[in-house]
């Protein structure tokens, strides 16, 4: 059974102590998900921070008030951020230029300096293919083309040269407890979890998450991925190592326990939106971006529309890798999917 022991959220700048020596801590967000969890262990040498938030002014400030305030008297001597997404390793680069050492899993580090690097003015052809793949409408095709791209260094702090690698299975000493590195996968490549050897704590990061799915999307970098298989495995090989008592300490949301139910109900969801998406594209061909409806089952707006094209992708990729679904190109260059049985026509 899924349980919040913390009712409430730390205000940014404070913290709240979730186990001896670990601290919690809560950073605005300017996104949908507005905010982000943080946590900060104590060790003898100082802290070591478990992800940053964004490299946006708000999250500076809070920092700024926690490093003055709960987190005064001990330097921040190392971070560890989970996976690459931006508001989880938008501020390493500004605390390695304060003298943190990084520690990030090799795949993470890649994407992230890559993505810092790759500043694009207009959005390029290979991006633009992909949205008329999946189905964009028109008119905000036509909005996308025009307009300046979001780029990663837009949010991310620059990543200076050299980082400590995080392996699976790999032990931690930290906040005076052992820890095993495991990674997930699905919503970022070689997400690093941490699991106390004690049983008492999991820092989840976004692969273990209460009450909210994370995002698995495709993306052009990678088109023919296929993030709901390697969710549903990563969560299936999680498994075996949770139990109820376990704290999960999430990138998102409250810490909860039960972390056996929460794993079924991951693996569920996404099992649930396949049956729902094979039923729809049983009454005809349709393209990623009409599958809304019985993926989300709500409203998707422009602020949403993104995330929502790119997981839409995601489940189409693994129907199709399963043998269920074929595609063919419409003249407009959008896919038309529909069941392996019923052969679309242009």
């Amino acid at each position: 059974m899924i349980s919040y022991p913390h009712e409430t959220h730390p205000a940014p700048g404070s913290a709240v102590e979730v186990a001896p020596d670990i601290l919690w801590l809560r950073l605005p967000l300017p996104m949908a998900i507005n905010h982000v969890n943080v946590y900060a262990l104590r060790d003898v040498d100082g802290w070591t921070l478990v992800d940053t938030g964004v490299n946006a002014r708000r999250c500076r400030e809070a920092w700024e008030a926690a490093l003055a305030g709960p987190l005064a008297g001990h330097p921040v001597v190392r971070v560890l951020v989970t996976h690459h997404h931006p508001d989880h390793v938008g501020l390493a680069g500004w605390f390695q230029a304060q003298g943190a050492e990084l520690l990030m899993t090799r795949t993470a580090w890649l994407f992230a300096r890559m993505l810092t690097l790759d500043v694009q003015t207009v959005a390029t052809p290979e991006q633009i293919a992909f949205w008329q793949g999946a189905g964009m409408v028109p008119d905000l095709l036509e909005k996308r083309r025009a307009e300046r791209p979001f780029n990663f260094a837009d949010i991310v702090a620059p990543m200076p040269l050299g980082f400590t690698r995080l392996e699976e299975g790999q032990v931690l000493r930290l906040a005076g407890r052992d820890w095993t590195i495991r990674f997930g996968h699905g919503h970022a490549p070689d997400h690093a979890t941490l699991w106390s050897h004690d049983g008492d704590i999991v820092i989840g990061g976004d692969q273990l998450l209460p009450s909210i799915s994370p995002n698995l999307g495709v993306y052009a970098t990678e088109p023919m991925a296929d993030p709901v298989a390697d969710w549903i495995t990563a969560c299936q090989r999680l498994r075996p190592f949770a139990t109820e008592r376990q704290l999960i300490l999430p990138g998102h949301k409250l810490p909860f326990t039960g972390l056996p139910d929460r794993l079924r109900q991951m693996i569920e969801n996404h099992e649930g939106a396949l049956d729902r998406l094979r039923r729809h594209l049983a009454h005809g061909a349709h393209t990623a971006a009409e599958c809304f409806a019985p993926l989300y089952k709500r409203e998707i707006d422009e602020g949403t529309y993104g995330l929502a094209l790119v997981e839409a992708v995601a489940h189409l990729n693994h129907l199709l890798n399963r043998g269920e679904v074929t595609r063919i190109r419409r003249q407009d260059g959008a896919w038309l999917w529909s069941l392996a049985s019923d052969r679309p026509h242009p």
